[in-house]
């Protein structure tokens, strides 16, 4: 899933922490919290609570479930990304250009 969002801007942060939590991917700039999870997570207590406190700090959760994930990898970052724009207001997220034929910087 790193590989796809990675593409795609708004930019991603995998296994981000925030506050006393670590989630596994974020948008700082949508304040958008992506967690990839199994079945376990549907009615579970702690997720929650952790839900809340993250909204508390104004984040926004999106949950993708593994199983999405593994039959649709394409699909499931195109909605995340697609998420992520509509905390944006709307924006239209476009993938990164290609770097080929670019010349690298000479590290100085």
């Amino acid at each position: 899933m790193w590989e796809l969002l990675s593409r795609h801007r708004p930019k991603f942060t995998r296994q981000f922490p925030i506050g006393p939590y670590i989630v596994d991917f974020a948008c700082r700039q949508a304040k958008l919290v992506v967690e990839i999870d199994g079945g376990q997570h549907a009615e579970s207590e702690r997720d929650i609570v952790r839900d809340q406190w993250l909204a508390d700090q104004g984040w926004s959760v999106f949950r993708v479930w593994n199983s999405d994930v593994r039959e649709n990898p394409t699909g499931a970052a195109e909605v995340i990304v697609a998420r992520a724009a509509e905390c944006l207001g709307g924006t239209h997220p476009e993938p990164l250009p290609s770097r080929e034929g670019r010349k690298r910087r000479p590290i100085a």
